[in-house]
Formats: C-alpha cells, structure tokens, sequence
C-alpha cells in the first residue's frame, strides 16, 4: 500500500476532475539467456498507477520481491547484482504518448516516454506497450529490453557467461478506478 501511495503522490492526484487507476498486483518478469543457464523471475506485487485525463502512468516494484526457480539465484539477485538493500525499488515514472479512451472497448498499441530507474540509476526511456479496454476493465503489457551497464549493474567476469548483459523485462497490469 505504501508503494501506491508513492506513486499517487507522483501524480498529483488530488486535482479535481481527473480519472485515476490503479493497479496492486502487476506481474513483471525477467529473463535472461545466456549459454550455461536461463535466469527468470517474475513478482506479483509491482503497484501502478494511471492517471486517463493526463496520460501520466507510473509502476514501482521492489527489487527482493522477484521470485527464481532456485535460491542460490534469489540471494545472488538481490545481494550481489541488484543491491536490493541499498536499491529497494525499480520504477518508471513516465506518460502514455497519445490518448487512451477508456469509455470504448478494444485494444491500442502506445508508447509511453518517461525514465525508468532501475539500481539507482534513471534513463530516459520510450517503452513499447499495449493497452486493452474490455468491459470497462483497463489492462497493459509491455515487453522492453534493459541493458544492465545503462543501471551500473556490474556483472563479474566469473559468472559473465551466465548473465546476458540484457535483460528481457514483461510487465501485465490490471487497473481499477481509484477511490480516495
């Protein structure tokens, strides 16, 4: 909840008239291949919010929330890549490129420009997504590649053959109305 509230606050969501979602629960996954063995992750708990009227669009995830197949890729994501102690969050604070009307049903390739920050570090990003409108429901996806030397995310030589220096990054949210 804490989260939301960061990213609400991001947005000024408190000007009248403004048509505000939100989502709690977004999926983003990770994926790196690399000759040895395939890294993937994926959390549950990414929050979002989109503000309709302006276009404004933000997500958080917390680095220590990604969950791997084994441990030993857990502890060694969060301790000696990631620093998820020091760097708690990943997000991306942006605006969809374009108009989005949620009052009509269908599905609309966007862009959304904005920086994504990612181990401490923020680059201007444009991101590649889709937004669906189904019954009043609002869902996105979007699938983009992070370079992991664009966040000072160093991989030592001795493991450089397991980790792609890009990683492949999925998110899927569902949004619902925000009410104060």
């Amino acid at each position: 909840m804490r989260y939301i509230t960061v990213l609400l606050a991001w947005m000024t969501v408190f000007q009248a008239g403004q048509d505000i979602y939100v989502c709690r629960n977004a999926k983003i996954s990770l994926f790196s291949k690399a000759p040895i063995e395939d890294i993937e992750a994926t959390s549950t708990r990414g929050t979002s919010v989109f503000n309709v009227t302006t276009g404004e669009l933000a997500y958080s995830v917390q680095i220590n929330s990604f969950q791997f197949p084994k441990a030993l890729m857990q502890d060694h994501f969060n301790t000696e890549y990631m620093d998820s102690d020091k760097f708690p969050l990943a997000t991306f604070k942006g605006k969809i490129n374009g108009h989005i009307d949620v009052n009509k049903d269908g599905t609309t390739p966007v862009t959304a420009t904005g920086d994504l920050t990612v181990h401490g570090v923020a680059k201007p990003r444009t991101i590649p997504g889709t937004v669906t409108v189904k019954g009043g429901v609002i869902s996105m996806t979007s699938e983009f590649m992070v370079k992991c030397a664009d966040h000072n995310i160093n991989i030592p030589t001795i493991v450089f053959h397991n980790i792609a220096e890009t990683i492949k990054m999925n998110v899927s949210a569902t949004y619902s109305p925000y009410k104060k």
